[in-house]
C-alpha cells in the first residue's frame, strides 16, 4: 500500500503544470468553466501611526538639567517631561516681582493724596487744576503698576517655558539629548504617541476604491479591515476605515486611506509598518487553479478545448489579487468554455486530445501507480 501511495504520489505531481504520466492514449484531463461566489482579499502596504503624536519642543534656549521620563514611558497630560537651566528666568521673574511691589507702593501713596485732595476739594481749600493734577498722578501710579504686573507675566510665562510639560497623554519615544545638552526651538527632544488606538495609513488605486464602495457610499458601510504585522502575523483586532482623501494623488494615481484599530495590549507601535488586508466577495466569478495556469512574459495562458478535441492556447487575464492557490479570471474564457487542467506543459497550439473527466484522470493515475514496478518509480524520481 505504501508502495502504491508512493507511485500515486508521484503521478499526480508529475499530472500538474509541469507535467503528466504517460498514459500511451493521449488523454488529459478537461473541465468546463462555472462560476461561483470567490472570497479573496485585497493587501496594501501601510504605515503605522498614533491617534496622536506630538513633538516635543522646548521654546526656552538653554542646557538641560533634568530628564524626567525614560524612553517607552506612559505619561499623563500636564506631566514634567524635561528642566532646562532657568536661573536666569528666575532672576527676571524676581526683579519683575520686585517692580510689581514698588509700583504698588507708589500706587498706594498717590492713592491717598488723591484721596485727601478730593476733600480739599469739597472743602475749597484746593481749586480743580490742583484736583486734576492729583487724579492725574494716581491714573499714572495705576497704569505704573499693570505695566509692572505684565513684565511680571512675561517673566513667568518665559520661567514657565523651561519645564516642558506633555501636552497630551501617551508613550514617550526615543530621547536624543542628554542631560546638559544646549537644546533649543529647533530641537525635537521626544515625541509623545498616544497608541490607545492606532492610525494605520495606506493608500488604494481609483479602480480598488471604487469597487469597495459600490454598495454604500459611506466610510460606515465599508467592510472591517485586518492588519498583518511585519513578522507575518495578523493582528487580532479588526480595524474600521475612517477616512479617506477626497483628492487623488495625480502623481500615483491612488487615494490616502486611514484605518483605526485598538491597541490596548499596546502592542502597536507608531513608526510600525505592516499590511492592510481587506476582504472582498467576487459573485459569480470565473475561478481556476493557478496549476493549469502558464506564464509568459507577464501574461497568463491557459489550454482551451475547441469542438474538435483541438486545443487552444488562449490568453487571459486575472485579477492581480489572488490567494495563491487560485486566479480569478476576468477576460479570455466565459462560462461553458472548456479547459485542461493538467499535463500543459505537454501541450501544443492545435495539438488534437482525448478529453476525460478529473476522476478518470486520478484513476488511471492510480491503474498506473499499481502497474509501476519499483524500478520504474526509482527511474522517475530520478529523471
Amino acid at each position: 500500500m505504501l508502495f502504491v501511495a508512493a507511485a500515486a504520489a508521484m503521478l499526480v505531481s508529475c499530472g500538474g503544470g509541469g507535467g503528466r504520466p504517460t498514459f500511451g492514449d493521449n488523454e488529459y484531463p478537461v473541465v468546463a468553466v462555472g462560476t461561483s461566489d470567490a472570497d479573496m482579499q485585497s493587501t496594501y502596504p501601510a504605515v503605522i501611526k498614533g491617534v496622536q503624536d506630538v513633538e516635543i519642543r522646548p521654546k526656552a534656549t538653554g542646557f538641560l538639567t533634568q530628564i524626567n521620563v525614560k524612553e517607552g514611558q506612559t505619561v499623563a497630560a500636564g506631566q514634567l517631561l524635561f528642566v532646562i537651566d532657568n536661573e536666569t528666568a528666575q532672576a527676571s521673574v524676581r526683579q519683575a516681582q520686585a517692580s510689581v511691589n514698588t509700583a504698588t507702593a507708589q500706587l498706594n501713596t498717590v492713592k491717598l493724596t488723591y484721596e485727601n485732595s478730593l476733600k480739599l476739594h469739597e472743602s475749597g481749600v484746593i481749586g480743580d487744576l490742583e484736583l486734576q493734577s492729583a487724579k492725574n498722578s494716581y491714573e499714572s501710579a495705576k497704569a505704573g503698576l499693570a505695566q509692572a504686573q505684565a513684565v511680571l507675566a512675561s517673566a513667568r510665562e518665559a520661567l514657565s517655558f523651561c519645564y516642558v510639560k506633555s501636552p497630551a497623554s501617551g508613550v514617550v519615544g526615543m530621547l536624543p539629548y542628554k542631560k546638559g545638552a544646549l537644546v533649543s526651538a529647533s530641537n525635537a527632544l521626544t515625541t509623545v504617541s498616544n497608541i490607545s488606538s492606532m492610525e494605520v495609513y495606506f493608500s488604494m488605486n481609483e479602480k480598488d476604491v471604487l469597487a469597495m464602495q459600490r454598495g454604500g457610499s459611506d466610510l460606515s458601510s465599508l467592510p472591517s479591515v485586518k492588519l498583518q504585522l511585519s513578522d507575518g502575523t495578523i493582528y487580532d483586532q479588526e480595524g474600521k476605515i475612517t477616512k479617506m482623501s477626497g483628492v487623488i494623488d495625480a502623481a500615483t494615481g491612488t487615494v490616502q486611506m486611514i484605518a483605526v484599530f485598538a491597541n490596548p495590549q499596546k502592542l502597536l507601535k507608531s513608526g510600525a509598518s505592516g499590511s492592510i488586508i481587506i476582504p472582498r466577495v467576487n459573485t459569480g466569478a470565473i475561478i481556476i487553479p493557478q496549476r493549469c495556469v502558464m506564464e509568459v512574459q507577464n501574461k497568463k495562458f491557459i489550454y482551451t478545448l475547441g469542438k474538435d478535441n483541438k486545443v487552444k492556447y488562449t490568453e487571459i487575464k486575472v485579477d492581480p489579487h489572488d490567494d495563491g492557490n487560485s486566479y480569478i479570471v476576468l477576460e479570455g474564457i466565459k462560462p461553458g468554455d472548456k479547459y485542461v487542467t493538467n499535463g500543459i506543459t505537454k501541450l501544443n497550439d492545435g495539438m488534437e486530445i482525448v478529453p476525460i473527466t478529473p476522476e478518470r484522470y486520478e484513476q488511471k493515475i492510480s491503474e498506473q501507480a499499481k502497474a509501476m514496478s519499483a524500478g520504474d518509480i526509482v527511474d522517475a524520481v530520478s529523471k
